[in-house]
């Protein structure tokens, strides 16, 4: 019973004069456009290797939270080229530094995709092998060699 007095059926002529109302659209008149563009890399532009190392060794060492290292990270490997060993060194001391382990080894992961091939990987391994004993971060090859050999 009470559906149906909360549900009356409104009769269609109803319907039909309180949609005849006739509606008015305002366009407002711009007087002035103000157009900008950014460009928000415009003071990375012209950088050398030498700069873009000490600038990212420079933010890991002022990265004080997971989110704020996770997001120099990304900015690191998202240019067209791989971080000096020095970047990766202190990348690697900044995550131990919030104690975030899996980030680490990540970083490994991260850096196994952007060289260009095994060697370059090794290479990278090899210099940065007394801090990854030191930091005590393990390898993702290490942690899954059964895994990685079945796939």
């Amino acid at each position: 019973m009470l559906s149906r007095i909360l549900f009356k059926r409104t009769p269609l002529c109803a319907i039909a004069r309180a949609t005849t109302v006739s509606t008015r659209v305002v366009v407002p008149k711009f007087t002035q456009i103000s157009v900008s563009a950014r460009n928000y890399s415009s003071h990375h532009e012209e950088e050398t290797f030498e700069e873009f190392t000490a600038r990212f060794e420079k933010e890991f060492d002022q990265a004080y939270d997971l989110f704020e290292v996770q997001r120099v990270l990304n900015n690191c490997f998202s240019y067209d080229l791989v971080p000096a060993p020095a970047v990766i060194e202190k990348a690697l001391r900044a995550v131990r530094r919030v104690n975030d382990l899996p980030t680490a080894i990540r970083v490994f992961e991260a850096l196994k995709f952007k060289v260009e091939d095994e060697a370059q990987y090794k290479a990278y391994l090899e210099e940065l092998k007394d801090v990854r004993e030191e930091l005590g971060i393990p390898l993702r090859e290490e942690l899954f060699k059964e895994t990685e050999s079945t796939h």
